[in-house]
């Protein structure tokens, strides 16, 4: 593996590692799914993107809402990550859900 390579997946892990609502734990499995991200050219920040929406829905929810079980795998993250590959918004749209999702993991 190649410098750049070591460095995005670090980078990844790090970042799903701190993504509210994740076991903070990566397993062997999330080091090869970044992995095979790094291959497909899928940029950080378009996973760091979904991290955050997918932990800001996770936190928007009804008070009497079942509570959600832990992310224990990157994985969890592909249909979000795919969803913000195809998302035609602005770079301030997620801007103001990572504000909101700090704002709601205060208050918690």
């Amino acid at each position: 593996m190649d410098d750049g390579c070591e460095e995005y997946i670090r980078q990844v892990l790090e970042a799903y590692r701190k993504t509210p609502g994740t076991s903070g734990t990566v397993r062997r499995p999330d080091r090869v799914l970044a992995g095979q991200l790094y291959q497909r050219g899928v940029s950080v920040s378009v996973i760091e993107n979904a991290f955050v929406l997918a932990a800001t829905r996770r936190l928007v929810r009804p008070a009497d809402a079942p509570p959600l079980g832990t992310i224990r795998s990157l994985a969890y993250f592909l249909p979000v990550i795919e969803e913000v590959l195809g998302m035609r918004v602005s770079p301030e749209y997620f801007q103001h859900v990572r504000r909101k999702l700090e704002r709601i993991a205060r208050e918690r």
